[in-house]
């Protein structure tokens, strides 16, 4: 099924075209239907009914989009005709409007979680390509972000989430263009009466459109028309309004991924800990113990018809694998859910194999007294060595955004806000958060702060550092009317900035969002990785069964010595193992994860250095650059001179010459100590 964005067409041209030929649009929910053949049924019943212009058909949502000539069909038109096709039809309230004026596109960011190879990054995207509204859809595994390019008209950010949710992963907006709306974090919100005071007082604040409270998390994302009122004001009006009970901060959202960063680190290691404490005692009593007569007598004791220390590597390999193992069952079912394969099936291929062909053999030894091997260890150590690779992948992603979470850190946290009464004068001084400055705010930026938004000087002089932005390592002069940049460093005087731009809008943070996009986009090379990620897992499958299959088939036949084969073992168990060996060397494939990692780490790399890499493309074309050409020497250097080389144009020798100038240096450090104390 083609894009929505493709049958409508993103561009203003075409938009213009429908609205003059005075096109409508209608949204209608369809039932029953259960696969793409389906959708492009209903597409096909919709394209051929007469004065209908363009059709699309979401399978994840149930519901077609239609844009059609009110002078040539009608609603009941289109109801029809998707019956007529076998299914059932309705239009969905205030959907058939006319084409309204072409709203500029948003652009929105969202944390996906539960990806773990290249192939869950292939079914997302195309999960996100299809949905109706999307014009552009990366993905980046390195760290588990989303970038959509979106019409709000077609779609919202929440139908995103719910599709990115519905293909079986987890799914939040991080942040979006959206310059009206803001999340905000609460401090006090506890108890259920909490909850109807912060109701109360954001019903009774004027200009809000609306809001939704999560009390779980404390935070309320808000809609709120910029003319009536600022975000500084909806917080300080939750502050006063209840009496201080309630207090309101903007999420930053790189500090919450940050957080959802360290959450996942932690709760992947308590997984580990948990499989090695479950494992370390099978895999002891597996190889030790048979060497330590009183213990493996021990062992070898029955409970029943069972001995006990097969009883004992039942009990805690069982907890492995469907406790601790439970993520991976979960991320396979989601993913053959909807027709895809990816590592974790390939985990829970091998290692369910092991351990039910163990349960077999114990329940067969139990009950016929002829006890063939068994391999709890090795679906319990499977497991575990899977859950530390994910743990250090986990730890790996985290470290590549640094270059981003450093850059943040640029800017202030906080920011000194000149009030002002009614007739112009200053009536004092208050400390903000940063991220609540507004443009035409008049801050004061003291000697060695940062300075915390992009502006002009309305008062005072000084020197700043910008060697942050421009690389220059001499300071610049400050004075009335001079710009400044966001997150550079104010040296000597006292500042009156008046703010002119703020939030995305900074140079700085335009250099965050140059950074993520160059972290998002994808190398020639990694296309080609993710293609033969799609198709890796089917193949370790195929090669697994022939592996099975080929071993199975020459030992029936003896074309290999019985030797080979223990005594209470079988041809079918020694194929079995072969066939588990080729699944379980495959799952680390680390063909998804290496090289967003690698153009992630360079272009972190860069952006501590002053250099910006626009992407993975241009990364990988730099190989062929042979000459590096600079606009200016003053980007070159560090603003410390140092003395490079010595000569001596007399008779002197070199090491008497460097013993006077050393002399007259300590000479001159003692006098300037003297002057200083006298």
């Amino acid at each position: 099924m083609g894009s929505y964005g493709e049958a409508e067409g993103p561009s203003s041209r075409k938009g213009q075209e429908e609205e003059e030929a005075g096109m409508r649009r209608a949204q209608v929910r369809v039932t029953g239907m259960t696969c793409s053949a389906c959708t492009g049924a209903v597409e096909a019943a919709l394209s051929a009914r007469r004065g209908v212009r363009s059709a699309a058909v979401s399978l994840l949502q149930n519901r077609a989009h239609v844009v059609f000539d009110p002078a040539l069909a009608k609603e009941e038109d289109i109801v029809e005709a998707i019956e007529d096709a076998g299914f059932e039809a309705e239009i969905l309230p205030d959907s058939a409007v006319s084409q309204p004026k072409s709203q500029k596109a948003l652009s929105g960011q969202f944390r996906i979680g539960g990806m773990t190879c290249a192939a869950c990054v292939n079914s997302v995207e195309g999960i996100l390509k299809k949905l109706p509204g999307v014009n552009r859809a990366v993905v980046a595994l390195a760290t588990s972000l989303g970038e959509v390019e979106y019409d709000p008209t077609a779609i919202s950010k929440d139908e995103i989430v719910q599709a990115i949710e519905d293909a079986g992963f987890e799914a939040a907006l991080v942040q979006s263009s959206e310059q009206d709306k803001a999340l905000l974090g609460l401090i006090g919100l506890h108890t259920e009466r909490d909850v109807n005071l912060l109701y109360d007082i954001l019903r009774k604040t004027e200009g809000l459109r609306q809001f939704d409270v999560n009390s779980v998390r404390a935070e309320v994302e808000i809609t709120f028309d910029p003319e009536v009122v600022g975000l500084r004001s909806v917080v300080d009006i939750i502050d006063m309004e209840s009496s201080g009970r309630l207090k309101a901060h903007v999420q930053n959202p790189y500090v919450r991924s940050s957080s959802n960063d360290a959450q996942e680190a932690s709760k992947m290691l308590h997984l580990l800990r948990s499989s090695l404490f479950l494992s370390i005692p099978v895999f002891f009593m597996r190889m030790v113990c048979p060497h330590i007569s009183f213990i493996n007598s021990f062992l070898l004791m029955h409970c029943g018809p069972f001995r006990i220390g097969d009883l004992l590597k039942w009990m805690l390999v069982s907890v492995v694998q469907f406790v601790v193992g439970k993520r991976f069952y979960v991320a396979a079912y989601r993913a053959l859910r909807h027709g895809s394969t990816n590592m974790d099936v390939l985990v829970v291929l091998g290692t369910t194999a092991t351990y039910v062909y163990s349960v077999c053999a114990l329940l067969y030894g139990a009950f016929t007294g002829f006890h063939p091997p068994m391999y709890f260890e090795t679906s319990a150590m499977i497991i575990t060595f899977v859950l530390l690779g994910k743990y250090l992948e986990v730890l790996a992603k985290g470290r590549t955004s640094d270059a981003i979470k450093k850059l943040v850190e640029l800017v202030p946290a906080t920011a000194i806000l000149l009030l002002k009464y009614k007739d112009g004068k200053y009536a004092g001084e208050k400390e903000i958060d940063a991220l609540l400055i507004q443009p035409g705010d008049v801050l004061k930026v003291l000697p060695g702060s940062k300075i915390p938004a992009d502006g002009i000087v309305t008062w005072g002089t000084s020197h700043v550092d910008e060697s942050m932005v421009t690389g220059e390592s001499a300071s610049i002069c400050k004075e009335v009317s001079s710009s400044v940049i966001g997150g550079t460093m104010n040296l000597n005087g006292i500042l009156h900035i008046q703010a002119a731009k703020v939030g995305s809008g900074t140079v700085l943070s335009q250099i965050i969002s140059l950074v993520e996009t160059a972290q998002m986009s994808k190398a020639p090379i990694q296309k080609f990785a993710d293609y033969v990620a799609g198709i890796f897992v089917p193949i370790v499958i195929t090669l697994s069964l022939l592996t099975f299959c080929t071993w199975f088939v020459c030992g029936t036949l003896g074309a290999y010595p019985n030797s080979w084969v223990s005594e209470t073992s079988n041809c079918f168990v020694f194929s079995l193992m072969f066939s588990i060996s080729v699944v379980v060397i495959a799952c680390p494939c680390a063909l998804g994860l290496a090289t967003p990692t690698a153009v992630m780490v360079a272009t972190g790399v860069g952006a501590n250095h002053g250099v910006l890499v626009k992407g993975g493309d241009a990364l990988e074309r730099a190989q062929n650059v042979n000459y590096i050409i600079f606009d200016k020497t003053g980007t070159l250097t560090q603003g410390k001179a140092t003395v490079t080389t010595t000569k001596v144009f007399s008779g002197m020798d070199v090491g008497d010459f460097l013993t006077l100038v050393a002399s007259a240096e300590v000479r001159q450090h003692k006098l300037l100590w003297n002057f200083v104390y006298s």
